[in-house]
């Protein structure tokens, strides 16, 4: 059993006891009492938050193992606050069949740290030519419901329809990567003035729009679920507003760096702008931050797209995805207090688990149970509510990518996950 003391619920309201009993929340009051075999955590000033899901990491774990394993990526996403990662299947050899997908999922139990779902692929070497094995990765040990070949668009519309059918027969989701190779063939930076001035290749916002557009027909035609990785552009956001309006089962995500930075940094020079999908202008991330807040984005509970990079391959010739750690990405965006800023918002925003178990059971926001994720166990994780500077973790790789070292900080207290398990942070 544990007591958490003095703790305020998503950080409003006044503080209140959390009793948890076996893993799960027995009971939430003020004054709650336990017995002297009790661990009693004194949470004072501190936020309790769900705990958060990612439903977008790359552990690069078979293959890749000097980029990232699954041992320091789970660690660095309990640091961060997450209790689960959905590991992509970019790979070496790529997770496209039951194999492979079972030994992330296995590796994942052994570690502990936190729950790692591994994601299937959609084609067999992410080639884009033959559907994976699917039901067979669905019906593995690791109960694979969510497909991808991230990195890599779908870009043939047939196959495209024929993974909705089949994902819909197993109750799964398809996350697209969507970019029209065709229209992106050397791209290096958004298509506008600024790269035309700076001589960079172009990379249209239709690529991404018109592949979303598509799905988006395909999923309502087939009553499919859609994930949307990486939304970058206005335009796509008025896309999934209309799908969503006429009843389409999908969903989308966006990462910290097209909420805070414009491609207006490419005038550095500095190859960690260089990102996929590449940074965008000041009026898309505008509308970007406006469709997180009314919840056209709003299906993850993280927003890192979590992806490392090794040292050698940041070099200036290459665009490269250098993306943020898991540890930093809710520090950067949320302002716990919930006061008015220009780059921060408040936790309900970014944290508050819409389509996932609500532990706290609001009446406002009553238990929502989706297939991808869900467990009567405790998922918390306490953060005090103010920001400090550290120069602790800056110089890796995974950190660098596209923010400044001037940026905020949040601190984890601790991440707590079920089964006993909890995992220390600063």
């Amino acid at each position: 059993m544990m007591l958490i003391k003095g703790v305020r619920l998503y950080g409003e309201g006044d503080p209140v006891d959390i009793l948890v009993r076996d893993g799960v929340i027995a009971e939430i009051g003020t004054d709650l009492r336990a017995g002297e075999d009790v661990e009693t955590i004194d949470a004072e000033g501190q936020v309790a938050l769900p705990g958060f899901v990612d439903l977008h990491t790359h552990l690069r774990e078979p293959g890749r193992e000097d980029t990232e394993t699954i041992a320091s990526g789970s660690a660095a996403a309990a640091l961060g606050g997450y209790t689960a990662v959905f590991a992509m299947a970019n790979t070496d050899p790529v997770a496209d069949n039951a194999v492979i997908v079972e030994h992330v999922w296995r590796r994942g139990r052994e570690v502990g740290l936190v729950d790692v779902h591994p994601v299937g692929a959609v084609t067999v070497g992410l080639r884009g030519e033959k559907l994976a094995e699917l039901g067979t990765m669905a019906r593995s040990q690791a109960g694979v419901r969510v497909f991808s070949d991230d990195g890599h668009c779908v870009a043939d519309p047939l196959i495209m329809r024929r993974a909705l059918e089949y994902t819909k027969a197993l109750d799964g989701v398809i996350a697209q990567h969507a970019e029209e190779p065709r229209l992106t063939d050397g791209a290096q930076a958004h298509e506008g003035e600024r790269a035309a001035r700076l001589g960079l290749a172009g990379w249209p916002a239709a690529a991404e729009e018109s592949i979303v557009a598509r799905d988006c027909l395909l999923a309502k035609q087939t009553g499919a679920r859609l994930h949307v990785c990486h939304v970058s552009t206005a335009g796509t956001v008025d896309v999934l507003r209309w799908a969503k309006e006429r009843g389409t089962k999908v969903s989308a995500e966006v990462t910290p760096h097209h909420l805070l930075l414009t491609d207006e940094r490419l005038a550095t020079y500095d190859p960690v702008n260089k990102v996929n999908p590449p940074l965008r202008t000041e009026s898309d991330v505008q509308v970007l931050r406006e469709a997180l807040t009314q919840y056209v984005l709003r299906r993850r509970r993280s927003l890192a797209d979590y992806a490392p990079q090794a040292l050698q391959l940041i070099r200036p010739d290459i665009v490269e995805e250098v993306k943020s750690s898991a540890e930093f990405a809710h520090p950067l965006l949320i302002d716990p207090r919930g006061t008015p800023s220009g780059k921060l918002w408040h936790v309900h925003q970014l944290s508050v688990p819409w389509e996932f178990y609500d532990p706290f059971g609001r009446p406002d926001h009553p238990e929502q149970v989706a297939p991808l994720y869900s467990q009567p166990v405790i998922e918390l994780c306490l953060r005090i509510p103010t920001y400090v500077l550290t120069a602790g973790g800056w110089d890796r790789a995974i950190a660098r990518a596209a923010f400044c070292k001037d940026l905020p900080r949040g601190i984890l207290n601790r991440s707590l996950r079920g089964l006993g398990c909890f995992c220390r942070g600063l």
